[in-house]
């Protein structure tokens, strides 16, 4: 299956319209910096957390980069069938844009 990729430009978007974000990074990375409003499922709770990610439209999954989230998405996709889609370039790219972020413990 493949899983469907957005720019932090399309989530910025996205998230003004109520969309739901999770961030699959440990809980160290979390607290230095996320995405204001992200959810933390660390990826290795992901097949335990599957409730995090069901809901009217997509989920969408973050990372630092990219490719932790984009297996967070393969795991819901395969055992759910949600709809989720990866943001490529992840927190790193969010916050490089000078987007703000959120900091400490959530």
């Amino acid at each position: 299956m493949a899983i469907e990729e957005i720019t932090v430009d399309e989530l910025e978007s996205a998230l003004a319209n109520g969309a739901r974000l999770i961030d699959v990074r440990e809980a160290s990375e979390y607290q230095e910096f996320r995405v204001p409003g992200a959810v933390h499922v660390p990826l290795g709770t992901v097949p335990e957390g599957l409730e995090a990610f069901a809901g009217d439209g997509p989920t969408y999954v973050i990372c630092l980069a990219g490719s932790r989230s984009m297996r967070a998405c393969e795991i819901v996709a395969d055992a759910s069938g949600q709809h989720v889609i990866n943001v490529a370039g992840g927190s790193r790219a969010w916050a490089e844009s000078g987007r703000p972020i959120e900091t400490g413990v959530a």
